[in-house]
């Protein structure tokens, strides 16, 4: 409701995301690959569909499909513009990016994320993002280790969920207004869970109902907000934990009987 009040566009990335990831179990990678280039364009958040790349039963095609719309939509502005500018606008775009990454650091409504969490609670400000991002990466690859159950609409779901979270957690632009699209990834994750759920895990969705979703507004004690939650970027705390915990999962989740299934 926030998001929609203040016309964001953060949640038609999430759906972007998940429409990518839709069409791509439909079988249709051309569509798949579109809404990927499209989110990407719209917001690099969007990128994050390549993740669905191994659950595409037509790699060339998914491949040629997103370099044919990266093309299309990088030229389709020139239609009413010029190539010179259209050129010039990404530059500049670039470098506002670099600007703006900058100027994320020690701002109190930017930098939401597993980095700003770690700086403002040990007061380690030169932590440089590259040391939190890196093992992030790592954990979320690992999670591809389980090439057996790429099939499986189970293992599928949690990759689902856990590139809509990484996408907001590890990013040093995360603000409030972003964390819809990781708590689409909290919300699927918990639909996914083997029933029934365990009392932690229903912890973890409370917690992240809280802390993420409804520390913003005027449900939660202004002075928590203000004296904690928003200084020390604990709005990232929950998506954290729940990310964390997809990752283990997709490494010890048994997926046995769901990749029978799939094999029908």
């Amino acid at each position: 409701m926030t998001a929609s009040a203040n016309v964001q566009s953060n949640p038609m990335i999430a759906g972007l995301i998940i429409l990518s990831f839709s069409f791509i179990k439909k079988k249709q990678d051309f569509w798949a690959a579109l809404m990927i280039a499209l989110g990407t364009f719209v917001k690099l958040y969007g990128i994050v569909g390549l993740a669905f790349f191994f659950f595409s039963e037509n790699k060339l095609k998914f491949i040629a499909s997103f370099l044919f719309w990266s093309v299309v939509l990088f030229v389709l502005p020139m239609l009413i513009s010029s190539p010179t500018f259209i050129i010039q606008t990404y530059h500049d775009w670039y470098n506002d990016l670099v600007a703006k990454n900058a100027s994320n650091q020690g701002s109190d409504l930017q930098e939401i994320c597993v980095m700003g969490l770690i700086r403002k609670i040990f007061n380690y400000p030169g932590l440089k993002n590259i040391y939190v991002i890196v093992p992030g990466i790592v954990l979320f690859a690992l999670s591809y280790l389980r090439i057996k159950s790429f099939k499986a609409l189970q293992y599928q779901l949690l990759i689902l969920s856990s590139a809509l979270i990484f996408a907001i957690i590890f990013s040093s632009s995360s603000e409030s207004s972003t964390y819809i699209i990781a708590f689409a990834g909290v919300a699927i994750w918990y639909m996914n869970l083997n029933r029934p759920v365990a009392k932690y895990e229903i912890f973890l969705l409370i917690f992240a109902l809280i802390i993420t979703s409804l520390s913003p507004s005027d449900l939660f004690p202004r002075y928590i907000r203000m004296e904690y939650v928003v200084p020390y970027k604990l709005k990232a705390l929950p998506c954290f934990l729940v990310w964390l915990k997809i990752v283990y999962e997709t490494l010890t989740r048994d997926f046995s009987k769901q990749e029978q299934l799939e094999a029908l």
